[in-house]
């Protein structure tokens, strides 16, 4: 069977993409890399904040997502099943790097504006004078050396909740966890935070 032209591609749903590429259809694999690339690497970079280690690991992502195309059931959100093999992928390295996470203000490695924000924990108001940002500043590296000692699975789901603004349903589903575990992380994760920034302010 012939490769279809991309335009007929990006007009088909996830679930025929992914049943071409199970099939072996080098042209469905590359679509659903070009429908996925942007968001996996966005969630890999707010969990790592290298660039180029993005790079690599969204790399690797989709390599097993190559690997393990055959697993896929069509009952299970396409996204949320990659966003399940991207989370894995970033704690991995997380586990073994000990990678410290979100800055506030972005990560150094950023290369543009969306970067910047993608990596950004911001702590501070938009009228305040320079005394109160500094203080800001300094209880943003705080929340980032908190943030950074968390376990990378407590990791995830607060960024997810409280940087991406997803919801507790969203975040289960994204990562592929029972909904009470997504908010006992939650829950424990400000736990934490809330110990380790015991002396700064709320």
């Amino acid at each position: 069977m012939p490769e279809l032209r991309p335009h007929e591609l990006q007009n088909l749903p996830d679930a025929d993409v992914v049943s071409l590429a199970q099939r072996g259809r080098e042209d469905a694999f590359r679509e659903l890399v070009r429908r996925y690339e942007r968001p996996i690497f966005s969630l890999i970079f707010r969990m790592v904040r290298d660039r180029e280690t993005s790079e690599d690991l969204a790399q690797d992502t989709f390599i097993k997502v190559l690997n393990h195309i055959d697993r896929y059931r069509p009952e299970f959100r396409l996204s949320s099943w990659l966003f399940k093999i991207a989370n894995n992928v970033a704690i991995d390295y997380l586990r073994k790097r000990q990678v410290p996470t979100i800055s506030i203000d972005g990560s150094p490695h950023a290369a543009t504006a969306a970067e910047v924000e993608a990596t950004s924990f911001d702590v501070r108001s938009r009228q305040e004078n320079a005394l109160e940002e500094l203080e800001a500043r300094e209880l943003g590296g705080a929340i980032e050396r908190a943030i950074a000692a968390l376990r990378p699975e407590y990791r995830s789901c607060i960024m997810l909740r409280h940087v991406e603004g997803r919801s507790y349903e969203e975040i289960a589903a994204m990562l592929d966890l029972p909904l009470g575990t997504v908010k006992t992380y939650i829950h424990r994760a400000r736990h934490q935070l809330r110990e380790a920034l015991g002396g700064e302010r709320e």
